[in-house]
């Protein structure tokens, strides 16, 4: 991997390290809060239901956190919000410590987190590309993706042992102490100011973020393609139901590792991506992968089938992501970084979010854990092919032209601040 912007970019390097770190523990939290949850209550439709606890908080705050992001320091934005994240983390610990924890106070808390998030991430995803020079943001967004990807895979993977191995409250206790490292690190970097003659946070100002993303098809290829498959194909609610038919809490962290095995994988041999210039029909053909992944984990009845079957869907949903981060780089100007940020936080959560909760559902009839997974892939594959014939402008992106429509919409958009700036002294 081109690790130039950690040797160039001191900034970056902080960010880079604490969010590695950071998010090593954060994803520990993201499995163990549905363990906890079906402990309680064994019932894969309340596991489901920590999606629309997280979802309804995010269709709001991710617009207002990418207005923020656009108009704020950035680099404040994103640390109030780990400030946050920890507070809620330390709220998990003193529950778990409780005789009889409370099963409402672990939905308080998902809303709370998604709330955060919805702040934090426009403002994070807004904040890196500033850190580094414009030719290294190919090698930048493959080392975010790779720090992603460290946390996915082992985080599951620690918290499948600490779960099994100890109380939850050292789990989250884990969880807690590394938000001691990224806090250090944001305090070390320098202030991202926002752009220039930024927009002030307003109803307007989301609306025109929305309008662009609207007039890209491109873009909205992007979003409703990720929606589709997460939504039929991410069986994440199912998860500790699943362990228990395949080996009991210890392979939990696995079923969750196994996907960001695969995404690491893509990403290591990602060089080729460079030679394909038709972006939106790669999207398209990784998301139906990832269908076809889901549908084999439905249908496996061994631990080891299920876990090459989600490390495939992994790796083709990391191909997917791959080009729709290229697309959206070449696409969006600076001054809607934040606003369209947020669009995409939208577009790369709510398909998920929902998709536990229809997987829960669909789990509780007769098709049960199995039968909910594997139709949920075939749905995933069938919403891809329609979408591609409903997008013939998006299957024909060719990204050979998106550098120069992105910096047409820069050079004009500074034009036109300039036309607004009052004249100086004559």
């Amino acid at each position: 991997m081109d690790l130039t912007p950690l040797r160039t970019s001191r900034d970056y390097r902080l960010v880079f390290v604490g969010g590695s770190i950071s998010g090593f523990g954060s994803f520990i939290t993201y499995v163990t809060i549905p363990f906890q949850v079906a402990a309680i209550t064994d019932d894969p439709l309340m596991v489901g239901l920590l999606g629309v606890c997280e979802l309804v908080p995010l269709l709001v705050m991710a617009f207002v956190g990418g207005a923020l992001a656009d108009y704020l320091d950035r680099r404040l934005l994103v640390r109030g919000g780990e400030f946050a994240l920890a507070a809620l983390t330390g709220v998990l610990l003193v529950n778990a410590l409780s005789h009889e924890p409370h099963l409402w106070l672990l939905y308080v808390v998902a809303a709370l987190t998604a709330t955060v998030d919805g702040l934090q991430r426009p403002a994070l995803e807004a904040m890196v590309p500033r850190l580094v020079r414009p030719e290294e943001l190919p090698a930048t967004m493959s080392l975010q993706a790779f720090s992603s990807q460290i946390a996915q895979v082992g985080g599951p993977a620690v918290a499948g042992l600490l779960i099994s191995a100890v109380d939850l409250a050292w789990v989250y206790a884990f969880d807690l102490l590394t938000f001691t490292a990224s806090l250090l690190c944001l305090t070390l970097v320098r202030a991202v100011p926002p752009p220039p003659d930024a927009d002030r946070p307003s109803i307007r100002a989301v609306v025109t973020g929305l309008r662009y993303a609207r007039s890209r098809p491109e873009l909205l290829g992007t979003y409703l393609v990720d929606i589709n498959a997460m939504f039929f194909g991410m069986p994440q609610a199912l998860y500790p139901f699943l362990a228990t038919q395949l080996g009991g809490p210890k392979i939990l962290g696995l079923l969750y590792a196994a996907p960001a095995v695969g995404s690491m994988l893509a990403t290591l041999t990602s060089r080729w991506t460079g030679r394909v210039h038709r972006h939106g029909l790669m999207v398209v053909i990784a998301a139906a992968l990832w269908g076809v992944g889901i549908v084999g984990v439905g249908l496996s009845h061994w631990l080891w089938l299920t876990l090459l079957c989600l490390t495939f869907a992994g790796a083709a949903d990391m191909v997917s992501g791959i080009f729709r981060s290229i697309i959206w780089s070449q696409t969006i100007p600076d001054h809607l970084r934040g606003r369209l940020a947020g669009i995409e936080m939208l577009s790369y959560t709510t398909g998920p979010l929902l998709g536990q909760l229809r997987s829960g559902l669909m789990a509780r009839t007769r098709l049960g854990v199995g039968g909910s997974i594997w139709v949920g892939g075939v749905l995933c594959v069938a919403g891809t092919a329609a979408l591609a014939l409903a997008l013939p402008r998006f299957l024909r992106y060719d990204g050979k032209d998106g550098m120069a429509l992105k910096k047409a919409a820069d050079d004009a958009w500074l034009a036109a601040s300039a036309a607004r700036a009052p004249a100086g002294p004559s």
